[in-house]
């Protein structure tokens, strides 16, 4: 028997009524809260139509090497057009591959996005386009609301209707944040491969594109696992849409990713001259100078900056092995739970930056023939035979605590050799002396080369132009010079002998001495000056008297005020910055013409307009002589045989040319070593010392301090450059085998200098011999000599306003 269907009850008309109605009202309700919750928030797309990228300020060497970038955002600005193909294709794979298909909103997304919500609750599912991706930077959080998402709609509708699909496009991939301060794939590529867009493999443009789900999560600096997951999804994404065969997706799958783990190294060494720029640019433009993508290119060189820091550094640890093994930076004790320990190594270490291959790592187990440590890389390297030759002290059985190395040591690591193959681990240690080049083009006064400091990352004062330091026997050509001009040939005869000057040591009787404690009797202002020596340059000064010499510096830039007028200040008890030495010997090296330092050579907007243009003055211009041709020629004569057989002999013989001059420069106690000079048109200054003053060893000089860093970086800078060979000027003759101005050549008093021509004795002659200490004062006081920013400091940066 079959059981007829019943039909299902019909609905009274009362609850349909009641149905349709609540569903009316709750398109109302919505149709009001859109309206005027929704609509009134659009904000307008203005930022996108009128797009005005933070393009950050950028250093830049003269031959356009990169050398600083400052700003918040790291962002290179591409063109879509300039976009590879791969790159464009990859983001759209993985991001938004209907992306020229949708009107700003893909339906079919958002439907399997709905699905996904469903399930998992608001928020486990996105459909965002590229179009809303923009809005949303642009505009909104990435809180996770309807509202929010409501609002990403309208305003990818209004992003569509106002510009083009390739203009979105490049508003996305120049806009977007990739993690590292990076934003936009050109930068991004920079940060983490060190490359252009165009020079990235398959295997990287994926790992890139796989950044703007999770910058955070997937960042490949950060976690590789993490980052080579999506990088192989977006693979798969390309190989399935066609863009790469099975041949490239295995190649990239299987290719091994080196990613910069650290800030970005740029083009060459040169931290202290691009804060330089930064100071100067932020002083004209204030804030902007971080957003406009403002370019500065320099003076700088950057072969010859790089052979500035390679010297520096070289000769810097070369003085701090010559004077011993301190011992470790630090202690911690070294926890017994291998988790707990391991943590304890990562925080202890991360406090000790790494400078420049001197590596920070702590001791886990020592003994005399071997010491084992661990770095921040989570490299565990043992380190025996020569490597422990430096540090012998601190793993002796008599090590005094503080050079002790044991467990919980905090030390520094190097890999020394040739090759990286051959290359063996040794302890070392960081500097504590500071030092300081700059080398300057002697004709118009352009920065060729500037190292501020060991290492800017330790320390960011810049010593040569903010230390103020006694200048010894390196501001004695300048004494020379002032004779000459009084009319004293460098043939004259000084009487080197012991010399009492009563009242002169604050009341006192002042004896100034020679270095070596030799007098040689009578010899001559040009042995003199090459010899350094101390008590004959006094008597000279005492010849011209101490107020013309005192004004006589400041026709070399020298602040008067900070040199004492009194006899010390023969023996160079004022106070210099390596920035105004240079610009000094500029003058003996150009000829006899004033030099204003500077740095910047144009500075140009992100649009390419240039605000800023320095016009070099043309060199050699009279209307900047400030010194007698005849003076100049002859000082450099006396400079040259510094270099020839003086103080300064190693200078010559390294160099092997004949246009090298210069004068080394100790101050008492061997405190300051300098060493100041030119070749061909290039003049540079080396200084070292310790920015708390004290001396730098009893057997230490100018000669075997800074001349060194000298001659390192003058062997690149001149490698290219002719001997150049001075015209003799006019006006001057020969006398006693020397030259001195014509028209004191019928003065006879200014032959001698407290010399008894009677008992005149044979002058020494020079001698082809090796470099020897230069003599040093005997004045204490050393107020001046302490390092500190310039009451008035010179400006190598200098911009006009505009």
């Amino acid at each position: 028997m079959i059981t007829p269907r019943r039909s299902p009850p019909k609905p009274q008309g009362g609850f349909i009524f009641f149905i349709v109605a609540g569903i009316v009202l709750a398109i109302a309700a919505v149709g009001v809260w859109f309206l005027f919750a929704i609509l009134p928030n659009v904000p307008s797309i203005d930022a996108v139509t009128d797009y005005k990228p933070k393009i950050p300020l950028r250093v830049y060497t003269s031959d356009n090497v990169l050398i600083g970038e400052f700003g918040e955002e790291h962002r290179d600005f591409v063109p879509i057009a300039q976009v590879p193909p791969m790159m464009k294709n990859a983001v759209l794979a993985i991001e938004d591959a209907r992306f020229y298909e949708h009107k700003g909103v893909d339906w079919m997304g958002a439907a399997r996005a709905v699905v996904s919500n469903v399930r998992g609750g608001f928020g486990s599912g996105g459909a965002s386009t590229i179009t809303m991706q923009v809005a949303r930077n642009f505009f909104l959080s990435r809180e996770k609301s309807v509202s929010r998402k409501f609002n990403e709609v309208l305003l990818a509708k209004k992003i569509e209707d106002a510009l083009t699909k390739d203009q979105i496009l490049e508003l996305y991939m120049n806009q977007i944040f990739l993690g590292q301060r990076s934003y936009g794939f050109a930068s991004a590529a920079r940060s983490y491969f060190g490359k252009k867009l165009g020079e990235l493999t398959i295997a990287e443009t994926a790992m890139l594109a796989g950044l703007p789900q999770n910058p955070s999560r997937n960042n490949p600096a950060v976690n590789m696992k993490r980052a080579k997951a999506r990088q192989e999804q977006v693979l798969r994404r390309l190989r399935d849409l066609g863009h790469i065969d099975e041949t490239q997706y295995a190649q990239a799958v299987g290719e091994t990713m080196r990613v910069h783990t650290r800030p970005k190294e740029f083009g060459t060494h040169a931290q202290y001259v691009a804060e330089l720029a930064r100071q100067a640019v932020f002083a004209q433009y204030a804030e902007e100078s971080y957003t406009r993508g403002i370019k500065v290119t320099t003076t700088i060189v950057s072969a010859d900056q790089e052979a500035a820091y390679d010297s520096v550094r070289r000769n810097v640890l070369a003085y701090d092995a010559r004077h011993g093994y301190r011992g470790p930076e630090a202690r911690i004790e070294l926890p017994g739970d291998e988790t707990e320990r391991e943590e304890a190594i990562v925080e202890a270490l991360q406090k000790r930056p790494s400078s420049d291959g001197l590596i920070p790592a702590m001791v886990l187990s020592s003994s005399s023939k071997s010491v084992k440590v661990a770095t921040l890389d989570d490299d565990s390297i043992t380190i025996s035979g020569a490597g422990l030759k430096f540090a012998a002290a601190g793993l002796s059985g008599k090590a005094k605590e503080s050079q002790r190395i044991a467990p919980g040591a905090i030390v520094r690591i190097t890999k020394n050799g040739k090759t990286v193959a051959k290359a063996e681990w040794s302890i070392t240690q960081v500097p504590q002396v500071a030092a300081a080049f700059v080398a300057l083009d002697a004709d118009t006064g352009a920065y060729q080369a500037l190292v501020g400091g060991f290492d800017y990352n330790l320390q960011k004062f810049n010593h040569v132009t903010q230390a103020w330091r006694q200048p010894g026997s390196a501001i004695k050509p300048f004494v020379y010079s002032a004779a000459v001009a009084k009319g004293y040939s460098p043939g004259a005869l000084i009487l080197d002998a012991p010399l009492d000057m009563e009242g002169e040591n604050a009341g006192a009787t002042w004896s100034p001495q020679n270095d070596d404690g030799v007098f040689s009797g009578p010899i001559t202002m040009r042995y003199s000056l090459a010899h350094s020596k101390n008590v004959p340059t006094v008597r000279l000064l005492r010849a011209i008297e101490v107020p013309y010499a005192h004004d006589y510096l400041g026709k070399f830039g020298f602040d008067g005020a900070r040199h004492p007028q009194n006899f010390t200040m023969a023996l160079g008890t004022g106070a210099v910055t390596p920035e105004q030495m240079a610009s000094a010997y500029a003058v003996f090296a150009n000829g006899g013409f004033a030099v204003k330092p500077y740095l910047i050579a144009k500075i140009e907007d992100g649009d390419g307009t240039v605000l800023f243009r320095a016009e070099p003055p043309t060199p050699r211009q009279e209307s900047a002589r400030v010194l007698d041709a005849r003076n100049a020629w002859i000082t450099d004569s006396m400079l040259r045989d510094v270099t020839r057989y003086g103080t300064g002999a190693a200078a010559t013989k390294r160099l092997g040319r004949s246009d090298i001059a210069g004068k080394t420069g100790t101050t008492n106690d061997a405190v300051d070593g300098w060493f100041a000079g030119y070749g061909a048109n290039v003049v540079g200054v080396a200084w070292m010392g310790y920015d708390e003053p004290r001396s730098l060893g009893g057997r230490e000089f100018g000669a075997t301090l800074a001349l060194p860093i000298w001659l390192d970086y003058m062997q690149v800078a001149l490698a290219k450059r002719p001997e150049t060979e001075r015209p003799e000027p006019e006006g001057m003759l020969r006398e006693n085998d020397d030259w001195i101005y014509a028209e004191f050549a019928e003065m006879p008093q200014l032959r001698t200098i407290d010399v008894d021509v009677a008992a005149l004795p044979a002058a020494p002659m020079p001698e082809e011999d090796e470099p020897e200490p230069e003599a040093e004062g005997e004045f204490h006081p050393r107020a001046d000599s302490i390092v500190q920013p310039a009451a008035h400091p010179a400006n190598p940066v200098f911009i006009p306003a505009q």
